[in-house]
Order: structure tokens, then C-alpha cells, then sequence
């Protein structure tokens, strides 16, 4: 996985799910990767 795109997207505030279609990854396996580096993802407020 593309930890550098992850907290890229992160900084950006990107929806999770655009960030899901764009590295082919399911929502739980982006929110897990990014639980596991101790950054935010998925900004829905």
C-alpha cells in the first residue's frame, strides 16, 4: 500500500470513499492501514 498517497490524502482531507476507488483498496482495509500509522482518515464533518 502507497503509505505516501495515504497521508497525502489524509492532509487533503479526501472522502475515504474517492480515496478507496483510487487505490483499490476496500474502505476497512484504508481505515485499518491508516489506525495502524496514526493518522485520520475518511473526513465526513
Amino acid at each position: 500500500m502507497d503509505v505516501k498517497a495515504l497521508k497525502a490524502h489524509s492532509k487533503a482531507k479526501t472522502p475515504i470513499a474517492k480515496i478507496s476507488k483510487q487505490l483499490k483498496r476496500s474502505v476497512p482495509a484504508l481505515r485499518a492501514k491508516a489506525h495502524q500509522l496514526g493518522i485520520g482518515l475518511g473526513h465526513q464533518r
